[in-house]
């Protein structure tokens, strides 16, 4: 699990959970969903257009993975778990060291 410390994910509680795109099954809501981009627009970027709530987006590190929102995940579907910094002024070097996170397989 990762903390972002850039200036949307720190003021929005964003904690992420990267996986790859191949783990991922949205089960309901889809028609709700509406996209941004912002800065590269590399990362594509999705919210409820109902509540606001962005749950998960495929991120500009990690554009075969899905990155989910850990604060919208029920509590006793998460096992324990340690954050990790990911340093937005050092983007490159932390990008690097979490590259493995969304290539299939155990991690």
């Amino acid at each position: 699990m990762l903390e972002c410390d850039c200036s949307i994910c720190r003021m929005s509680g964003y904690l992420h959970l990267i996986i790859p795109a191949a783990r991922f099954r949205l089960l309901s809501g889809a028609e709700d969903l509406r996209e941004y981009r912002f800065n590269t627009g590399t990362a594509r970027r999705l919210f409820c257009a109902t509540c606001g709530i962005k749950s998960f987006y495929v991120p500009r590190s990690h554009p075969d993975g899905i990155d989910i929102n850990l604060c919208c995940l029920d509590v006793d579907s998460v096992p324990e778990y340690t954050l990790q910094a990911f340093r937005d002024t050092e983007r490159e070097a932390s990008t690097a060291a979490l590259a493995h996170l969304s290539v299939p397989g155990p991690h």
